[in-house]
């Protein structure tokens, strides 16, 4: 049996109009002779009467103590609604299609509310479905402990979710669409000539998403890279390929994935920027600053540690909290807010001299002060003035001529 995977966001499946759009290309994955599992987000963003944060709305979330249990019962209702109504459409418009709850898909969560672990997925119930509907439609972000309670899997659940149910299923694809034609070198509300991407491997998508691109989970990636099964990132409102995220070098994936060497650029804003330094014992401050940010759930990032001190960056909204924590300890800490990190990713770096001269002189030429800088064998991070963000991305994308697809033997760098 073909089996084709399609997710469809909170934007997709928002209104009829989007729906419909939607149910096209099930139908389109049809005639091309496979059987199609749907996995939906719940409708629309907040302000929808179905969306996550409406409902959670009517429980006064977060302003009053709602318990992570409580929560995930009310988050899960929004993508349950959503099933049903696209199911619903689709025997509408002909399709025989039938709605399950992430439970009944059979997918298993650890017990951590709010952001659960999708720790197996039993999928007999789902090819039971399949022999007597041409469509099962399940509802994202969430499953069921084994224990019977409703949890929810986290940001990006549903693109997890599709992941998931692709990898139990041995699907030939994994559809992810949205509202854009593919993945980007850049973002295109910061970049007017960000163009999307024919072939992306896994380890790239999973670096641009990591670092800010919000086109897909990189869970989602994981877990397809684990199952070798391909990725297709497409566009609800268009019959484009969009974009294929593949570990294969193969001729039918398009020949500028080993001929790049920089892929895209990608950037996180808001971010605080904190050092920490102690002349007296500087591995009791590298300890103590960790675990008292582990313990007050702030995560960190962009780590730098010296023999002097800690240099690290944090989510603005955490800046106060951390700041407290560090004197209560004793600490003097220095604190940048207002910064923004920018990312140059790509496979080709892993190897090839010059790329950091580059990324530095292009800054450096426009006055743009990094602030931090780090690299790893296939991305290189820097940290500026959230004031530079947009000047710098636009002239990295420039630097490294992403606005143009390599042609066949041609490199750009």
């Amino acid at each position: 049996m073909k089996l084709l995977v399609q997710k469809f966001g909170g934007t997709s499946v928002r209104d009829q109009k989007s729906r419909s759009r939607a149910i096209h290309h099930v139908k389109n994955g049809l005639k091309e002779g496979f059987k199609v599992v749907v996995t939906v987000s719940a409708m629309g963003r907040k302000g929808s009467p179905y969306a996550t944060d409406t409902l959670l709305g009517l429980i006064d979330f977060p302003k009053t103590n709602v318990s992570p249990r409580e929560q995930d019962l009310m988050m899960s209702c929004g993508e349950t609604i959503s099933s049903i109504v696209f199911a619903h459409e689709l025997n509408q418009a002909g399709v025989n299609a039938v709605s399950l709850t992430g439970a009944q898909a059979g997918i298993m969560t650890n017990g951590d509310f709010t952001k659960a672990k999708i720790t197996q997925v039993n999928p007999g119930r789902i090819l039971e479905e399949l022999k007597k509907h041409e469509v099962v439609v399940v509802a994202g972000f969430q499953g069921q402990t084994i224990h019977g309670e409703v949890t929810t899997i986290g940001r990006g659940g549903s693109d997890t979710t599709a992941a998931a149910l692709g990898a139990a299923l041995h699907s030939d694809f994994i559809d992810i669409f949205t509202d854009v034609e593919g993945i980007m070198t850049a973002d295109p509300r910061l970049v007017q000539e960000a163009r999307p991407l024919n072939t992306i491997t896994y380890n790239e998508i999973c670096n641009l998403a990591y670092q800010g691109a919000k086109v897909i989970h990189p869970r989602a990636v994981e877990i397809a890279m684990y199952a070798k099964v391909p990725i297709r990132v497409r566009s609800t409102y268009s019959d484009l390929p969009g974009t294929l995220v593949t570990g294969t070098k193969e001729d039918r994936t398009g020949r500028d994935i080993s001929e790049r060497t920089v892929t895209g650029i990608a950037h996180m804003d808001g971010l605080t920027q904190i050092k920490v330094q102690s002349k007296e014992d500087p591995s009791k401050l590298q300890s103590d600053v960790f675990k008292s940010m582990a313990s007050a759930n702030i995560s960190v990032d962009f780590i730098n540690i010296s023999p002097s001190g800690v240099l690290y960056t944090i989510n603005h909204i955490f800046t106060d909290k951390a700041i407290q924590i560090l004197e209560e300890l004793g600490y003097e800490p220095e604190v940048r807010e207002g910064c923004a990190k920018v990312s140059t990713v790509g496979a080709g770096i892993t190897g090839i001299p010059g790329v950091t001269a580059q990324i530095v002189q292009t800054l450096t030429d426009r006055g743009i002060q990094i602030l931090q800088s780090a690299d790893s064998h296939t991305t290189i991070w820097v940290l500026v003035k959230e004031d530079d963000l947009i000047e710098a991305v636009n002239a990295l994308h420039k630097t490294f001529r992403l606005s143009k697809a390599p042609k066949k033997g041609e490199k750009l760098t």
